[in-house]
């Protein structure tokens, strides 16, 4: 595995690439992760996201939303508060529990540009990019463009993939990818960070890439980084690089709470303040009309709705994802009830 760091030419000088001197931008892996500027989502204690549905058989029906569809759902959920739409990064979806009927997937990122130049005010995000599925150093160049072209509102979610079917059927490898992963981070991070990397590893190899033009967050470094994950290794790899973390859908904060105390025992092993780390976390919601796709919801009238997610802000989640089923306009219009609630709190 390369060592990240920056090097020179054989006698000592600097390199320089169209002007650019590299060595004075090149540097090790930073272990003092992003400041808590890089993530301005939303005004509340705990913000709100939305999971956008972009699949057959999911949220929105059995037919799979057309762009249109999309592009209604968030500016709704802009129209009556939610602070960020999440939008997930699937190729297929292929359950065996589910008769391994194939679900195709609108791809996260061409999706994420549209939405991007057609909206305002409201953030976006990936939740979360498969590092399997791209080369990491075009992944901080796309990464780089949508914050472009959203203004300042995008957030790169990573992780490191674990829907096998789809590894399968388009040909990506599904051995060691927590050890991708981090690789993939080695490039991505330093990229959005100083714009430059240098790295030799054993999957992945960039050579004093750079990452230019700059979007409108080049002064604090680019995007915010979130990274999901709870296995101790990937709790670890947010503690050092991430600016926020997810936890995934739960219906019940004790669990939630079992892996914050594991977040916490990962940031002072790599010497972080936990208290610099945005914690995120969802879950489920039925509203009127469940279709029955999103499992383990939280069920219930408005009031009880926000009594349940109310227990999430209460461990200190700064960001909570909701799964609406269903999730279209008029379901969105349905739950601001609940989000007029929790605002009242």
């Amino acid at each position: 595995m390369g060592d990240g760091v920056a090097r020179t030419s054989g006698d000592g000088r600097s390199e320089t690439t169209d002007g650019v001197d590299m060595d004075a931008r090149l540097s090790p892996v930073l272990d003092d992760p992003a400041p808590n500027s890089r993530w301005t989502v939303g005004r509340r204690r705990m913000g709100l996201g939305l999971m956008l549905p972009i699949s057959e058989l999911g949220a929105f029906g059995d037919a799979p939303p057309r762009f249109a569809d999309m592009l209604e759902i968030v500016r709704t959920a802009a129209a009556v508060g939610f602070d960020a739409v999440w939008i997930p990064d699937h190729l297929i979806v292929r359950h065996a529990n589910q008769g391994n009927v194939v679900r195709g997937v609108w791809e996260c990122w061409t999706t994420l540009a549209g939405l991007a130049a057609a909206t305002e005010g409201i953030h976006l995000a990936s939740f979360v990019t498969c590092t399997g599925f791209r080369n990491p150093g075009l992944v901080a160049k796309m990464a780089e463009s949508v914050d472009e072209i959203s203004g300042g509102r995008f957030i790169l979610g990573l992780g490191a993939g674990w829907h096998e079917p789809e590894y399968r059927m388009f040909g990506f490898p599904f051995d060691h990818r927590v050890s991708r992963f981090e690789e993939a981070l080695r490039i991505i991070h330093p990229l959005l960070r100083e714009g430059v990397a240098d790295f030799q590893g054993e999957y992945y190899a960039v050579h004093r890439v750079v990452n230019q033009p700059r979007g409108p967050r080049s002064a604090l470094g680019g995007p915010p980084i979130l990274i999901g994950g709870t296995g101790p290794r990937m709790l670890r790899l947010t503690a050092r690089y991430a600016d926020a973390w997810n936890d995934d859908f739960h219906r019940d904060p004790a669990i939630v709470a079992g892996h914050l105390a594991a977040l916490d025992v990962a940031c002072r092993e790599v010497g972080r303040d936990s208290t610099t780390l945005v914690r995120t976390t969802g879950s489920n919601l039925a509203l009127p009309g469940y279709l029955g796709r999103r499992p383990n919801p939280i069920v219930g009238e408005p009031e009880a709705m926000a009594t349940a997610i109310h227990g999430f802000q209460d461990l200190g989640i700064d960001h909570y994802v909701c799964g609406l089923d269903p999730c279209t306009p008029a379901s969105l219009e349905w739950f601001a009830g609940v989000m007029r609630i929790l605002d009242a709190e």
